[in-house]
């Protein structure tokens, strides 16, 4: 299996300060950056690793130059449903790659839309929303990854000291994302005290710890008046294998959970 899991700049982080919110917002993203510095280094733009249950709605970020690639954890895509947008200019390109069952998306120089939205069957049965945000110029990678085809592997796979980190890394996200207790790591619900970054309120409520990895589970939120939007890059330190957040998009007075997975000795 490839690395699903790849390592991005700090400087990526900043994106977020110049997002045409608040200056309240934008403080709040300076805040993450460091909330990422004391968890580990500088912030990483990884792939995107995100939960998502049957009939979900999926909010990910599509590339605007290059290709976006879209695969399930554990199943494939049988088909995907989209609209014509009738302009040309306001249209983008769905293709189901049928050996690995994956997605590739990718839209026309001038794309005049902010998002586009389809919807895709996977081969177990499962129906996604996809909602996507057209953001950067680099080639971009998607993980879906379902609890429920987790919780039915639940004791047939290899002990997690058996898998490669990447690997390790995604049943420790579904695990943490399940609350489940997995095997070869003690879970400890550990509710420290919250950090105030800007007008975000975050806070660690559990740990798993096994020989090799770490996850932490954090709890986000937004005491702001204005919405803030996560992504991935603005609290992962440069040495996570993965990160996910439950819901990026974050009103006011809502609240969200993130989890991190990074390997000991490394965080």
């Amino acid at each position: 299996m490839i690395s699903i899991f790849a390592i991005g700049s700090a400087a990526t982080g900043a994106t977020f300060m110049t997002r045409i919110y608040c200056v309240g917002s934008r403080a709040a993203g300076v805040g993450l950056l460091a909330l990422a510095f004391l968890l580990a280094t500088q912030p990483a733009l990884a792939d995107q690793t995100i939960m998502a249950s049957d009939s979900s709605q999926v909010d990910c970020t599509a590339s605007a130059k290059d290709l976006t690639r879209i695969s399930l954890v554990d199943d494939a895509f049988a088909s995907v449903s989209k609209i014509s947008a009738g302009n040309p200019r306001e249209d983008f390109s769905v293709v189901n790659e049928p050996v690995r069952g994956d997605i590739y998306l990718s839209v026309q120089d001038g794309f005049g839309r902010t998002g586009l939205s389809f919807f895709a069957t996977s081969k177990r049965g499962y129906v996604y929303k996809f909602v996507c945000r057209i953001d950067g110029e680099q080639a971009s990678q998607v993980f879906i990854s379902n609890p429920a085809i987790a919780n039915e592997r639940t004791g047939e796979g290899p002990h997690p000291e058996q898998l490669a980190p990447q690997d390790a890394a995604v049943q420790l996200i579904q695990g943490m994302y399940g609350n489940a207790i997995l095997d070869g790591y003690e879970m400890r619900q550990r509710t420290l005290s919250p950090v105030y970054v800007g007008r975000l309120k975050v806070q660690m409520i559990a740990e798993y710890r096994g020989v090799e990895l770490t996850g932490k589970v954090l709890r986000i939120e937004n005491k702001g008046d204005d919405p803030i939007e996560l992504t991935d890059a603005m609290i992962a330190p440069s040495t996570a294998l993965a990160v996910s957040i439950a819901e990026s998009k974050l009103s006011s007075g809502k609240v969200t959970t993130a989890y991190l997975v990074a390997e000991n000795g490394r965080q």
